[in-house]
């Protein structure tokens, strides 16, 4: 399978040399999940888009550390390219940013929420079932790292998981688009140390339970099975 990686932002220039960049952490989990998978980078921050879109059989938008809402010209540019997956059947998974960026394409919104900072690991209960969420569980925990959160679906949308926290965690729109808030690519290193560059803007107290949380493992694994069968699936509908 030809999967594209749709990078909206960079891992901060003092972190590169322990942690490397967000095109190695996909490469990472999605070779371990499956060795075959081809994979093509496009840096769509920088205006690198696929030359046609069936270059791959599917997409992957990463994070990002601005919000969707930004109006910025690579920003608007991206936010009508998702829409082109959209409306193309394009299938496609959507990463923290790119959860929030597939809510608000479609006509969902996203804002700043009032709970603050989510960050460290978190856990979401399963709402709905779905045959390419295998292996199957009730709950799942993931490393996440977002103050921005979906409030309301874009139409056809259905909500698959959430926390108190997060009501709006994971969901579909139609057989092809699926957005997940957390990170499986995020390793619990990365996290911690993501946390502590960012003690100038998240609450003291926040980033002491967000690291002591570092002490669970989260389930990057099995998620990373989940956005590829999803990914096989839509493919062959």
């Amino acid at each position: 399978m030809q999967v594209g990686i749709l990078l909206c932002d960079d891992v901060k220039t003092e972190l590169q040399a322990t942690h490397q960049n967000y095109s190695n952490m996909f490469a990472a989990i999605l070779y371990r999940e499956d060795p075959e998978l081809s994979l093509h980078f496009y840096r769509v921050i920088d205006g690198e888009y696929p030359q046609q879109i069936d270059e791959c059989d599917g997409y992957i938008i990463s994070g990002s550390r601005y919000s969707v809402y930004d109006d910025l010209p690579w920003i608007n540019r991206f936010e009508a390219f998702v829409r082109t997956l959209y409306a193309e059947g394009k299938p496609t998974v959507g990463i923290c940013f790119g959860h929030q960026m597939m809510a608000r394409a479609l006509g969902g919104e996203v804002r700043r929420s009032e709970r603050g900072w989510g960050v460290g690991i978190a856990t979401s209960e399963i709402k709905a079932n779905a045959d390419w969420l295998d292996p199957e569980t009730r709950k799942f925990s993931l490393v996440v790292s977002h103050q921005d959160q979906v409030s309301r679906l874009p139409k056809h949308g259905k909500n698959l998981a959430g926390s108190e926290f997060c009501p709006i965690g994971m969901f579909t729109v139609d057989n092809h688009f699926l957005a997940i808030q957390g990170h499986p690519e995020f390793s619990r290193a990365y996290s911690f140390d993501l946390m502590e560059t960012r003690r100038d803007r998240i609450p003291e107290a926040v980033i002491d339970k967000g690291q002591a949380s570092l002490t669970h493992t989260p389930d990057s694994g099995n998620v990373t099975k989940w956005l590829l069968n999803f990914l096989r699936q839509a493919t062959r509908n």
